[in-house]
């Protein structure tokens, strides 16, 4: 009798210095997110996310990236521009937590209004969605999810290694902490 291959998925696309980081640079465990700003278990993640990097601020660097899922998520795409339009602006966190928080408000007319509660030039904003500026970016992530496995949203990796637990903060903290204290 053989034992089944276990097959661990790692990431493929390492950490860059063009990567959306939140948390130490030094830190002992990173923690890659490929995720839908549309899809309503990346909102759940995102809340347990804010929750882990407050609870473990020196232990873990969240890396974001996107993963729109288009035939799921109509705003998806739109929404993955809008915050690479504000992160070219230097408020990408801030644009990434607006969309999760109005998770609901993601077609274009509340977008725009997002855009503009953020102090940004919704105008400008909106042009660089309208004609895809920012779709290789997008794209680049999406094609470094699927080289690493990913199939859904959310997916983490946690020090390269896909973290195939659940995303509940219970889960999270101990997956944080074994890779710190491996």
């Amino acid at each position: 009798m053989t034992t089944p291959l276990q097959v661990t998925a790692r990431l493929r696309a390492p950490v860059t210095e063009v990567d959306h980081v939140r948390g130490p640079v030094d830190a002992p465990v990173t923690i890659v997110e490929y995720a839908d700003f549309q899809c309503r278990f990346c909102g759940a993640a995102y809340r347990n996310l804010a929750e882990l990097l407050r609870q473990r601020a020196d232990t873990v660097r969240l890396v974001y990236r996107h993963f729109p899922i288009a035939n799921l998520h109509p705003y998806a795409e739109n929404a993955a521009a809008a915050a690479e339009a504000a992160g070219r602006r230097g408020r990408f966190w801030a644009m990434h937590d607006w969309l999760y928080e109005h998770q609901d408000q993601l077609d274009p007319v509340h977008l725009s209004l997002g855009v503009e509660q953020l102090g940004l030039p919704a105008d400008e904003v909106g042009a660089e969605v309208a004609r895809q500026a920012h779709g290789d970016r997008v794209r680049r992530d999406f094609v470094g999810g699927i080289r690493s496995g990913v199939d859904a949203t959310p997916t983490l990796f946690v020090n390269g290694v896909r973290h195939d637990a659940g995303y509940d903060l219970a889960d999270l903290l101990a997956a944080v902490d074994a890779a710190a204290n491996p």
